[in-house]
C-alpha cells in the first residue's frame, strides 16, 4: 500500500524530468556529439534549458495559484513579462562569464555562414536568439498553464465527486431510516389486530417480526445485501401478512427458485409489497395481491399488483405515501438511467413494474 501510494508520487516528478531531457538536453547533446563540436556553445544552452525550466516551475507553483487562481490577471502578466526579461539578462550575462565564445565557436559560425550562403538562405541574425527565447519562453509558459488548468480541474472533479458521494450516501441514509420506522409502525398495527383475534397467531407473528427487525437492524445497515438475503426477507414479511388474511382475499406470490445471486439495496422491493397489502386488502369483498419476481443473467423483473378498496378510506393515514415516495428516490439515487419504474392506476387495480438492470452487480 505504501509502495503504491510512493509511486504514485513520484510518477509525475519522473515524467517532468524525462520531458525536460527529452525536449531540451538530449537533442543538443545527440546533435553535438555526431557532429564533433564540444564547443561552450553546448554549455550556453544547458543554461538557457535551465531559464526555461525556472521560469516553467515558477509559474506553474507561484504565479498561477498566488495571483492567476485569485483573479488578479494584469498583476500576474506584468510579473510573468518581468520575470521573462530578467532571466533572459541573467542568462547572456552568465553565458558571456562563465562560457565565453572561443576561436573554434566562431569558425563554427563562421562555416555555417558559408553552409548558409551557398544555399542562398539569409544567415540569422544576432537577435535570432532573442525571438527564439521569448517564442520558446511564451511556449513553455503555455504549457505550465495547460497542465497546471488540467490538474486544476482535475482535483475539482475529484473534489466534486466526493461531495456528491457523500450528499448520496447521507441522502440514503435519511431515505432508509425513514422507511424502517414506517415499515415498523405497519407491522405492529397487524400484529395488535391478531392479538385479538388468534393468540397463537400472535405469536408467530411475533417470531416472524424478531427476523424481519434483525435483519433490518443488522443486515441492512451493511450497505448492499445479496437478492437470496432479500428475498428471504420478503418471504418471511409475506407469511406474516398471510395471518390476518381472509378467503375473500387472493394472494399470489412468486419467487425464483434458482437465479444468479447479485447485490442489491435492502429494502427496495418491500415499500411495494406493503403498499399492496395496505391498500389491496378488503374484507367485504372479493380483492387479490400479486407478487412477481423474475431474476435473468441481465435484469431483475420485479411486479406487485393488488385490487384497490374504497377510494375515500384512502390518503386518511398521513405516512401513506412515504414508502412509495423513498424508493423512488432511492432508484434514481442507485440505478441512474439503469432502471424503469412503471406504475399504473385504474379504478380497481394499482400495478407496479419495476426492472433493474444488474449487469455491474454479479457476484464472483
Amino acid at each position: 500500500m505504501d509502495f503504491t501510494y510512493s509511486s504514485k508520487k513520484r510518477l509525475p516528478v519522473l515524467l517532468h524530468i524525462t520531458a525536460w531531457i527529452i525536449l531540451f538536453i538530449l537533442p543538443v547533446f545527440i546533435f553535438y556529439t555526431e557532429s564533433n563540436h564540444a564547443t561552450n556553445f553546448l554549455y550556453r544552452v544547458v543554461v538557457r534549458t535551465f531559464l526555461y525550466l525556472v521560469l516553467f516551475y515558477v509559474n506553474y507553483f507561484w504565479l498561477i495559484p498566488a495571483l492567476l487562481f485569485k483573479g488578479q490577471k494584469l498583476r500576474y502578466g506584468i510579473i510573468l513579462i518581468l520575470i521573462v526579461i530578467g532571466l533572459f539578462v541573467l542568462g547572456e550575462k552568465a553565458s558571456d562569464v562563465f562560457f565565453p565564445k572561443r576561436l573554434y565557436d566562431q569558425q563554427f559560425e563562421t562555416e555555417l555562414a558559408k553552409i548558409f550562403q551557398q544555399n542562398k538562405r539569409p544567415f540569422p541574425s544576432e537577435t535570432m536568439h532573442l525571438y527564439n527565447y521569448f517564442i520558446t519562453s511564451f511556449l513553455v509558459v503555455s504549457f505550465s498553464l495547460g497542465l497546471r488548468f488540467s490538474n486544476r480541474y482535475i482535483e475539482t472533479e475529484k473534489r466534486r465527486k466526493e461531495l456528491e458521494q457523500e450528499r448520496l450516501n447521507s441522502e440514503l441514509a435519511f431515505l432508509k431510516n425513514q422507511i424502517s420506522p414506517h415499515f415498523f409502525f405497519n407491522t405492529l398495527n397487524n400484529i395488535y389486530s391478531l392479538v385479538q383475534i388468534n393468540t397463537d397467531d400472535a405469536g408467530k407473528s411475533i417470531l416472524k417480526l424478531s427476523k424481519l427487525m434483525r435483519y433490518m437492524l443488522y443486515e441492512s445497515e451493511q450497505g448492499n445485501t445479496m437478492l437470496s438475503r432479500e428475498i428471504e426477507f420478503m418471504h418471511n414479511y409475506v407469511d406474516l401478512m398471510k395471518l390476518r388474511l381472509t378467503d375473500k382475499v387472493k394472494l399470489a406470490v412468486t419467487f425464483p427458485e434458482k437465479y444468479t445471486d447479485v447485490s442489491v439495496p435492502p429494502l427496495l422491493f418491500i415499500p411495494f409489497i406493503e403498499n399492496a397489502f395496505k391498500h389491496g386488502i378488503s374484507y367485504r369483498e372479493p380483492s387479490f395481491i400479486t407478487v412477481l419476481l423474475d431474476v435473468t443473467d441481465h435484469a431483475i423483473m420485479f411486479t406487485c399488483c393488488n385490487s384497490l378498496g374504497n377510494k375515500k378510506e384512502e390518503g386518511k393515514d398521513p405516512a401513506s405515501g412515504i414508502g412509495l415516495e423513498n424508493v423512488k428516490k432511492r432508484l434514481s439515487l442507485l440505478f441512474p438511467e439503469k432502471h424503469e419504474l412503471t406504475i399504473t392506476r385504474t379504478e380497481s387495480v394499482y400495478e407496479v413494474i419495476l426492472k433493474i438492470d444488474t449487469t455491474q452487480n454479479k457476484t464472483a
